[in-house]
């Protein structure tokens, strides 16, 4: 049976790299991509970067405009460092634009996201609670009045309204085992980071489905996923200098590739996929960390898109 008979694949829009991006080539990815099939494009939030990444809202618009069904999402867009008020307007406006099809991935961050955007760390979680039930409330109510420990709202009304209803979803990405329970009760989606390894993945998966379960939600319609940094050649120390370079370069972490990402050749990297399908993904994120455009066609391949059309 082909991957893509059992679950659905994503794709990931080129947006973040140690080389320049060449918005020729991210066009054809958003189309091509959608053409082979591939459920969903995504993009990542990295505004303070060491290499080039292209904000998430923009390059997103821009995909909206070149394609007309595939779903585009964000994993994970740091709220700390947003207003939710602003946050609600952009992706309720990029879900319009779209006809329906984004998808919000959001995440507590980390350190430095608070250090560099000045945002005090002392009740992050209180936080990031907070900005979801106003976000969720100005995508859904007419007036919201919101009244917590760090935002403040007294009757505001907000338009356009996202088309998707009640709101489009919510997916979270984290990995500590308290935060996966929490995307279990406040989340639409989980989606584990390209960063983050398939082992951690592999231990979050059961207590994610069991907080689902208590939650009285039905694991098998809840979307799990993982971002998986890759690198495909018919050559296998080919494909691994390639990774090697993208997590030292852009994660410096040079044992990343083997950790976290899966490189090799095409049954190999099958292979990783079925393993990660067996660890309960129902949805995968792919992403080639170069030569994009090639990378994707062999990429649709293996998962069996490359008939579609």
């Amino acid at each position: 049976m082909a991957l893509k008979d059992r679950i659905p694949f994503g794709m990931a829009l080129p947006h973040r790299s140690p080389d320049t991006l060449d918005m020729a080539v991210v066009r054809h990815v958003a189309q091509r991509a959608e053409a082979l099939g591939f459920r969903d494009l995504w993009v990542t939030e990295n505004t303070l970067d060491h290499v080039t990444c292209f904000d998430p809202v923009v390059v997103l618009t821009y995909a909206a405009a070149v394609t007309s069904t595939i779903r585009l999402g964000a994993s994970v867009i740091v709220l700390a460092v947003h207003h939710p008020a602003m946050l609600a307007h952009q992706w309720a406006t990029l879900d319009t634009v779209s006809n329906g099809r984004a998808i919000l991935g959001v995440g507590l961050g980390r350190e430095h996201h608070y250090r560099e955007f000045e945002v005090p760390q002392a009740g992050r979680v209180r936080r990031f609670r907070e900005a979801i039930e106003v976000v969720k409330s100005l995508w859904t109510q007419d007036k919201t009045s919101y009244h917590g420990q760090f935002y403040h709202l007294d009757g505001a009304t907000m338009q356009p309204k996202p088309v998707q209803k009640p709101h489009l979803p919510l997916w979270m990405g984290v990995g500590h085992p308290d935060a996966v329970r929490r995307a279990a009760r406040l989340a639409d989606g989980w989606m584990g980071s390209g960063g983050s390894t398939i082992a951690e993945f592999g231990r979050s998966v059961p207590i994610l489905k069991e907080a689902l379960a208590k939650a009285g939600r039905d694991p098998e319609d809840f979307p799990i996923s993982k971002r998986i940094f890759m690198a495909v050649d018919e050559n296998p120390r080919v494909a691994r200098a390639e990774l090697d370079r993208w997590f030292t370069e852009v994660y410096h972490d040079p044992n990343g590739a083997d950790a976290s990402g899966i490189h090799g050749t095409p049954e190999h990297v099958r292979d990783r996929l079925e393993e990660l399908i067996g660890m309960g993904a129902n949805h995968l994120m792919l992403n080639p960390i170069s030569r994009h455009a090639e990378q994707l066609e062999v990429l649709a391949d293996i998962v069996g898109l490359s008939n579609q059309k």
